[in-house]
């Protein structure tokens, strides 16, 4: 048989690498030794197009190899492709299929075109170019009742009816389940907007220069994902003068904040639900079908059985689609958006994009377009490239939709990399298969994190390791992106699942060997602009258990390389693979690495430049 070849991370078979622009012209090579008597063709499909799937021939081209090229001209959105090879001999006449093997560049060889998994290339509208203190940023994301209480006598502001306070803040969270496995009684700590502006000199002496704050808007539970009223800050946390004045604060130190924005539900007690009369006995559409929220809403059976947020009944589900709801969220005047934006806001992270329609996301960046300076980011746990929610592509990375998103993946590739749970090539190509899918702009833009409210502590997934916790950070802060430290990582906070990763923050017993180490590597991003801007690519070496990262511009090179095994490792670089770097990377890296020695479980931190 044939041997055939193609893989679209190498220069060899396919230029531009990854994602292009709308008018862009692309080249392919396909390698067949036996040219004669052999056609090959390029096997086109868009996705949503009337015209299905084209079929191009490609041309003979020097040594082995067959091209074509043409210029993205038929609109953006994502192209699938493969092979069809067909060789003649002695009167007959072969056929086979070259297509995407599932993971990696280089594919496989299939018998049959039922069969084929096809590659996908994405077309975009246009880049996702976001503000420059974004690009720069180092997040850190507050959990904002468990971070700090701002009140001389640590006093809680209006505590909620039927909730319950902790004795002190060392207490560990609990949830008050009834019978249902419903949580009866929400817990509060009381941490506030005072509690936050007390401690910027904490975060700016660990190098903060944004912020990323779980929902603040006034609700029944202390996560506050159920919102209340999307017009008034939750009174636990203060009043809406406190939180102008954090604004204003944070600002004034130079650090940004990006709010929660949660639009897919509101919570049943909200003042357009009400399903228990707090906001009054005859208003919200569980009360009254007449109330101006009722369309907001799907009735199953009326006012007790709605279709909710994934079957819970705290949560009931609006409709994106309602125009009313629209205007109410991202019009231009008096809308949700605009009051909390033009207060200073300076950006916004959308909770389960993929609850939200493509339409309600674009209005929402529309609104943001009215302002200078603006993010908007979006919650996608998978591939943003290719999601299908509902039945439906989404079109976050194509332009005038999410800017980026929080890069879920990465968290676990490195939980995989440390704890040695996968193989180096499948982590490597995992995280090429991302930057291959995304626009450039789009892949730089991803919030990285390695903890959120939503996962267990990093520290108790590296079973309390500091040096394993120095490497996450490290491989975190050399990704491309932007790093997202979560509140108390830095501090030696532990938990496993919620509420567990939810404690409060550690004031009195603050790990400094963590926050030393997390400190370090925010010093490192910011000294080095390379970290920030360089091109990327990763590297392995499966018998050395060795993975590392190199960041590259021109004028500067950044590497680090782990050493997984319990010996003394050279590196040499002869041992080294990496599935997209060309001849001069590995130049680069012969030079910079040439005598190094890493030690066991050790890493190595190496910076040459201007």
């Amino acid at each position: 048989m044939t041997h055939i070849y193609f893989n679209p991370w190498l220069e060899r078979y396919k230029q531009p690498f990854g994602a292009v622009q709308e008018g862009t012209t692309v080249k392919i090579w396909l390698s067949v030794p036996e040219q004669q008597n052999t056609k090959v063709f390029l096997i086109v499909r868009k996705e949503g197009s009337s015209v299905g799937q084209k079929i191009f021939p490609m041309e003979p081209a020097s040594e082995d190899r067959f091209h074509f090229q043409t210029t993205m001209d038929q609109g953006w959105g994502l192209y699938f492709y493969y092979f069809k090879v067909i060789h003649e001999s002695e009167g007959y006449e072969t056929i086979q299929y070259y297509g995407f093997k599932g993971h990696g560049g280089e594919g496989r060889i299939y018998g049959s075109e039922r069969e084929v998994v096809p590659y996908q290339l994405t077309c975009y509208q246009k880049p996702e170019v976001a503000p420059k203190w974004y690009r720069n940023a180092v997040f850190y994301q507050i959990f904002p009742d468990r971070f700090a209480n701002g009140n001389p006598d640590r006093k809680i502001n209006q505590p909620k009816k039927n909730s319950f306070i902790y004795a002190t803040e060392e207490d560990e969270p609990f949830y008050i389940k009834n019978q249902k496995n419903e949580i009866a009684r929400w817990d509060f700590f009381g941490g506030n907007f005072k509690g936050i502006q007390e401690k910027i000199p904490y975060l700016q002496e660990l190098g903060i220069t944004a912020l990323y704050l779980n929902p603040i808007f006034e609700a029944t539970s202390n996560h506050r994902y159920d919102t209340n009223d999307y017009f008034k800050v939750d009174s636990v946390l203060g009043t809406e003068e406190d939180f102008r004045s954090l604004i204003a604060a944070l600002h004034t130190a130079g650090i940004a904040v990006v709010l929660d924005g949660v639009f897919s539900h509101v919570g049943k007690d909200s003042r357009y639900f009400n399903i228990s009369g707090l906001y009054g006995d005859d208003t919200g559409a569980a009360r009254d079908p007449k109330s101006r929220y009722f369309d907001w809403f799907t009735f199953n059976h009326y006012p007790d059985d709605y279709k909710s947020w994934w079957g819970v009944s705290d949560l009931p589900e609006v409709r994106k689609d309602n125009p009313s709801y629209q205007e109410f969220i991202y019009g231009d005047l008096d809308s949700v958006l605009s009051k909390w934006t033009s207060m200073g806001v300076d950006g916004w992270r959308l909770d389960v994009a993929d609850e939200l329609t493509d339409d309600f996301i674009a209005g929402i960046r529309k609104n943001l377009l009215a302002y200078q300076e603006k993010i908007l980011i979006g919650e996608v746990w998978e591939d943003a490239s290719n999601k299908i929610a509902y039945d439906t592509r989404r079109k976050y990375v194509f332009g005038d939709h999410l800017q980026g998103v929080m890069n879920y993946p990465l968290r676990q590739q490195i939980l995989d990399l440390l704890n040695q749970s996968r193989s180096l090539q499948d982590i490597c190509e995992e995280m090429i298969r991302y930057q291959e899918n995304y626009p450039a702009d789009f892949y730089y833009n991803q919030l990285n994190n390695i903890g959120t409210h939503d996962t267990e502590r990093i520290l108790t997934m590296l079973d309390g390791s500091v040096e394993a916790m120095d490497q996450a950070w490290g491989l975190m802060f050399m990704m491309p992106g932007i790093p997202c430290v979560y509140y108390g990582d830095e501090a030696g906070l532990t938990g496993g699942k919620d509420p567990d990763n939810r404690k409060f923050f550690p004031w009195n017993s603050i790990d400094p060997r963590l926050f030393k180490n997390c400190q370090k590597w925010i010093e490192r991003r910011k000294k080095y602009d390379v970290l920030k801007q360089g091109q990327f690519f990763p590297f392995y070496s499966q018998t050395q258990q060795i993975f590392g990262i190199i960041r590259y511009t021109e004028q500067a090179y950044v590497i680090y390389a782990l050493n997984l095994s319990d010996e003394e490792q050279s590196l040499n670089v002869g041992e080294l693979s990496s599935p997209r770097a060309y001849q001069g990377d590995y130049e680069v890296l012969d030079r910079i690495l040439e005598g190094e020695v890493l030690a066991p479980n050790g890493s190595l931190f190496v910076y040459e430049g201007n």
